[in-house]
């Protein structure tokens, strides 16, 4: 090797261990915001004890007080854990409306049926197969009001309706459906959880758009990878459909598989 060689040799070596120590960073990342988080959550379904999911209990919890003709209008927006092995990484989220002296109206979309999208098919605030609910998003009385009118629309327009068009992994899912819905009323100040895998499905398949707050902006690579910024919605990386991130704005970390710690991101 000449004298050259030799130079430019030992001046590129400290950039090679940069890369290096950048490398393994990354590496650690990855496993310790990823791959650990999805491991635990599935050595505790592990342990857990069968159960068949056709016989689950659907029956209502008693979130919601009964409906009647003095009732005011109402927003909720629920989410819990889905079915089976899916549960290690995601949850089903469904919408919930009642306008002021009427009735609940549960629209949630789903992979079976005639019809993906469900009006009524289950109680408005039923376990979903077993697991209860958290309520995601809430609003009464006039508030609900401005909202249900745009939600509605947003329902009956969805895109993605037909047999068929639901997809699992990586959307267009119940996910997608709901975040869709919340996407066109942005007072909603608030997102979908991190395990609503498939709230960053582009339905109108564009790669970069606002959030659906408008504070914010998302990128995605049609759902299987991306970042989501905004003050709604904080910090978020997507690697094929498994969500890690940071709020600013109510203090909390999320990471796949295990949720959201710290403050809840609605009230």
């Amino acid at each position: 090797m000449s004298i050259a060689e030799k130079s430019l040799d030992s001046s590129a070596a400290p950039t090679r261990k940069r890369a290096a120590r950048v490398w393994r960073g990354l590496r650690a990342g990855f496993a310790f915001l990823f791959a650990a988080p999805i491991l635990v959550n599935a050595a505790v379904y592990a342990a857990s004890p069968g159960f068949d999911w056709r016989s689950a209990d659907r029956s209502s919890i008693g979130l919601l007080p009964e409906a009647g003709a003095q009732t005011p209008a109402m927003v909720r927006v629920f989410a819990a854990r889905t079915v089976r092995w899916r549960g290690i990484m995601a949850v089903h989220s469904w919408i919930v409306l009642k306008e002021a002296g009427g009735a609940y109206e549960r629209f949630d979309l789903t992979g079976f049926g005639e019809n993906p999208v469900n009006r009524d098919r289950f109680a408005p605030d039923a376990r979903w197969f077993g697991t209860p609910p958290d309520v995601v998003y809430g609003a009464d009385g006039a508030e609900a009001e401005k909202l249900i009118p745009r939600m509605k629309q947003a329902i009956a327009s969805y895109p993605r309706r037909n047999p068929g068009d639901y997809v699992v992994w990586p959307g267009p899912n119940s996910n997608t459906f709901v975040a869709s819905v919340m996407a066109a009323a942005p007072e909603i100040e608030t997102s979908l959880p991190c395990l609503a895998i498939g709230k960053d499905f582009p339905l109108d398949g564009r790669w970069f758009a606002l959030t659906s707050s408008r504070t914010g902006a998302r990128f995605t690579l049609g759902g299987y990878a991306g970042v989501t910024l905004g003050w709604f919605e904080g910090l978020e990386i997507n690697i094929l459909g498994a969500v890690a991130g940071i709020d600013i704005r109510r203090p909390a970390i999320k990471l796949p598989a295990l949720g959201r710690f710290g403050m809840a991101a609605f009230p």
